[in-house]
């Protein structure tokens, strides 16, 4: 199934507005339907309202509840799915403020412990320098800049939190992008391998020429095995279903097959740099 963004924006609305005509079809109250899924009447009320973001297992409660077909049920699952899925557009962001989403990534980033992230065409925040980080937030409005950058390089306090445990892999790709000068790149480069010392951090790197099976890649985010971000050039991608989830983790373990860490990286990363300060 193709999800277009806007039909990720207007998913949960629509599923929504399904179970609410569902129930009243059935002619149930919103009490009685609580009964039947052991629900509070207040939180099928909230998911009616689409005040509430409903768990699959909810929905499932729900239309067992309820009673309807296997082909309803198929239908209304494969709006709950998408429904798990959410689109945030650069444009809302940025006009909303760069700081709202600043805060957001800190506050998974303090209810998380496991991390991975997979980096096809460019360093993470929390790995970059603050000349990097810099360069990242050029192009966003003037006076949200020194906000931002400053709000960036205080989350990278989380990597020294040594309860939490990050595996960063970055293509060779990522890591040699030129987005500051060479001199400053190679600096970036050091701070990769010096955080590699980390106990809680690995970083891994997969050198041009690797050979893939798969088709194309993605940069994107695991927090846990709750919830993962893919990011595209104009926002990001929100999954919280967990099969989705699981999916991009069994997607991370296999470029972790393509990656050499520790010492092998470090010397990829030490060579890198040399390039850059040739």
């Amino acid at each position: 199934m193709a999800i277009e963004p806007d039909q990720l924006d207007q998913t949960g609305r629509e599923l929504a507005a399904a179970l609410k005509h569902l129930r009243k079809q059935a002619g149930l109250s919103g009490a009685r339907l609580a009964a039947r899924c052991n629900m509070s009447q207040s939180k099928v009320s909230r998911i009616e309202g689409n005040r509430t973001r409903p768990s699959l297992l909810d929905v499932e409660q729900i239309l067992r509840g309820l009673g309807v077909s296997s082909a309803v049920a198929a239908e209304v699952m494969a709006l709950a799915r998408i429904a798990q899925t959410e689109w945030q557009d650069g444009r809302s962001l940025r006009r909303k403020g760069l700081d709202k989403k600043q805060l957001q990534l800190a506050g998974l980033e303090a209810t998380s412990t496991t991390f991975r992230y997979f980096l096809l065409s460019m360093v993470t925040g929390l790995l970059a320098t603050p000349e990097y980080v810099r360069a990242s937030l050029a192009q966003a409005p003037p006076e949200q800049q020194a906000k931002a950058v400053a709000m960036k390089l205080d989350r990278q306090r989380v990597l020294f939190d040594r309860s939490k445990h990050f595996t960063f892999i970055l293509t060779e790709q990522a890591v040699r992008y030129p987005l500051v000068p060479p001199d400053q790149l190679a600096m970036q480069i050091d701070r990769l391998a010096s955080l590699s010392h980390q106990p809680n951090i690995r970083i891994g790197v997969i050198p041009m020429g690797d050979h893939f099976a798969s088709g194309a890649l993605n940069t994107f985010t695991v927090y846990d095995e709750a919830l993962a971000t893919a990011e595209l050039d104009l926002g990001a991608i929100v999954f919280r279903d967990s099969r989705d989830v699981h999916d991009l983790i069994r997607r991370f373990s296999g470029y972790e097959e393509h990656s050499v860490f520790g010492e092998q990286a470090r010397e990829h990363l030490a060579s890198w740099a040399e390039h850059c300060r040739r």
